[in-house]
């Protein structure tokens, strides 16, 4: 059986790279591309991939978002995750969001493909990098109360957030998520006092450092 693939990468050079390597693969095919969590969410939905292949910092959604959004319906889809990070906060995040799996953008070509095939498989696939940040994360628990976007937010006020943080405008941002100024405006008052913070700047600040978006 074919195993269709969706890669999501907003470098385009990236997808290009991987498509070409991945189609001279038995048994695998590059199904859809996509350069951000959106499109992403949108591709699975209509053509029900195996595998997505998702980095985590992108702009519009960002991996993390999209990978949840993909597989809240129940989706047979796996995803896997293909980053540039090691920090703890996005290989835990991107996990709990329900990724079956975490590589690093400098593995070798083969580990991916064993990557895809473990995944496609119903198992679960980390690289020995994110191996031991798994079990460290598991073996010395942060403090319960540190600040994190993905549990202080809903799903809508992260989405807000990230759009902010890259510049969006109200308008702009309402237009996208087919809402009204007014409730836009709403949600940014809703995060402004959740966080505790008071100008887009730190808004901005904040959403880097948890991961939503890339400087």
């Amino acid at each position: 059986m074919t195993i269709k693939i969706i890669l999501v990468d907003d470098h385009k050079l990236m997808r290009e790279g991987l498509r070409a390597l991945i189609e001279n693969e038995p048994n695998m095919a590059v199904i859809a591309e996509a350069q951000e969590g959106r499109t992403a969410v949108q591709l699975a939905a209509k053509m029900s991939p195996d595998v997505v292949v998702m980095d985590v910092s992108m702009p519009d959604l960002n991996g993390i978002d999209a990978t949840r959004r993909i597989l809240a319906g129940g989706a047979r889809t796996k995803v896997l995750a293909l980053s540039m990070h090691v920090d703890r906060r996005f290989v835990t995040e991107m996990l709990n969001a329900g990724a079956s799996g975490y590589l690093l953008k400098d593995c070798a070509f083969e580990e991916l493909i064993h990557a895809i095939r473990t995944v496609a498989g119903n198992s679960t696939y980390l690289s020995p990098r994110i191996t031991d940040i798994v079990l460290q994360d598991y073996v010395h628990r942060g403090p319960k109360n540190e600040y994190s976007a993905l549990s202080i937010l809903t799903v809508r006020e992260r989405e807000v957030l990230q759009l902010l943080a890259e510049g969006r405008r109200t308008k702009e941002i309402a237009s996208l998520l087919g809402v009204s100024v007014k409730t836009i405006e709403t949600y940014r008052q809703q995060i402004m006092e959740k966080l505790e913070i008071r100008s887009i700047a730190e808004l901005t600040k904040f959403a880097v450092r948890e991961g939503l978006t890339s400087p």
